[in-house]
């Protein structure tokens, strides 16, 4: 029991002695980023988004070490804005019948009853996103090398989804085969579909982040009191961040929000006063699309993931400068005559 408590003492003293003694030097720096970008839902029928994302960002950083020594421990702490897009394009086709939660035969004016069909083809919802993040990341540097370890800290601010497709509506008939193509029914054949819309993620995130790289341009190896230190450090590194809090909330909407049921009377009219086919919209109209991460049994969580490049440039900051003044104010002299008593002040 006591060799293991001298052991303990002795390398906390080991510790607070490194520490004394080390080298502590202080930089203020900028940084850019940039890679892929992409959103991966968990239990999930669909595959992860792919996309692009670039930021800009300023830093602190504390580097310490010995004072002859090639090794250095990093400290960062900053503050940086990234902005990204990425999408999920949907491959199958999304079909839903009026109205909605079961299907329900419709009736047209001459009595025939049908089901009135929404088919979405070709569906690409594509997410932007502006997200604050303080970086708070520990690490080490070896002459060249480096690489850092930590969590970003981010609040998404300006979060918007573009859904895009093509729309079809049709008839399934009853006694007969499907109509198409049929305006005067409302049944419409190709329509684009664009909207704009917020997206609904979370405001806040938290990234697990990892990089590694090196410093590039001119560095020397030599160490000593003598050997000039660059003032300027530049660095270039693979990095990643993986988000461990969901981007969002499980919703419960229905792709498509669809009128509740066909008005025959409404829908049917099928000339105009020039004698051309009537162009009522109103089942489509009254139609809009839920960006697909809201609909129902989408994913249980959506995690965010970048990877990239990150440039760096440090500016080390000016070292406080001994006090002159204070070391010679105060001299220790001893009496010529006398052999030395007191403390002689000078001007």
């Amino acid at each position: 029991m006591k060799n293991h408590q001298s052991y303990w003492v002795l390398l906390i003293a080991l510790l607070i002695s490194g520490m004394a003694n080390a080298k502590v030097n202080s930089y203020m720096g900028v940084y850019a980023n940039a890679g892929e970008w992409s959103l991966i839902p968990t239990q999930s029928e669909y595959s992860i988004s792919l996309g692009v994302a670039g930021g800009l960002g300023f830093l602190y950083e504390l580097q310490a070490g010995p004072t002859y020594g090639q090794t250095r421990f990093l400290f960062d702490i900053g503050l940086g804005a990234d902005y990204g897009m990425t999408s999920f394009n949907v491959t199958q086709n999304q079909t839903q019948i009026v109205p909605g939660d079961k299907p329900v035969y419709q009736t047209d004016l001459n009595g025939d009853e049908f089901y009135y069909v929404y088919q979405l083809d070709g569906r690409k919802d594509q997410y932007q996103n502006l997200a604050m993040r303080v970086p708070i990341l520990f690490g080490v540097q070896h002459r060249r090398f480096y690489m850092l370890a930590g969590v970003k800290i981010g609040a998404n601010l300006y979060k918007n989804v573009f859904t895009q497709g093509t729309l079809t509506t049709y008839g399934d008939y009853k006694e007969f085969d499907d109509f198409h193509n049929m305006p005067e029914y409302q049944f419409f054949e190709g329509m684009p579909i664009e909207k704009k819309s917020p997206a609904k993620f979370n405001m806040l995130n938290l990234d697990v982040c990892f990089e590694i790289g090196g410093r590039i341009g001119q560095v020397s190896d030599a160490v000593g009191f003598d050997v000039p230190k660059a003032k300027v450090e530049y660095r270039l590194a693979a990095f990643a961040d993986y988000g461990i809090k969901s981007m969002h909330t499980p919703d419960h909407q229905q792709s498509l929000t669809i009128p509740s049921s066909y008005d025959a009377a409404a829908a049917y009219n099928p000339y105009k006063a020039d004698g051309s086919i009537g162009d009522n919209r109103s089942m489509v109209d009254g139609m809009t699309t839920n960006d697909i991460i809201t609909t129902e049994g989408f994913a249980k969580s959506l995690n965010n993931l970048m990877v990239g490049l990150k440039f760096t440039v440090l500016f080390q900051l000016p070292e406080p400068g001994k006090c002159v003044i204070c070391q010679d104010a105060y001299r220790s002299s001893a009496s010529r005559g006398g052999g030395g008593r007191g403390v002689k002040y000078e001007e």
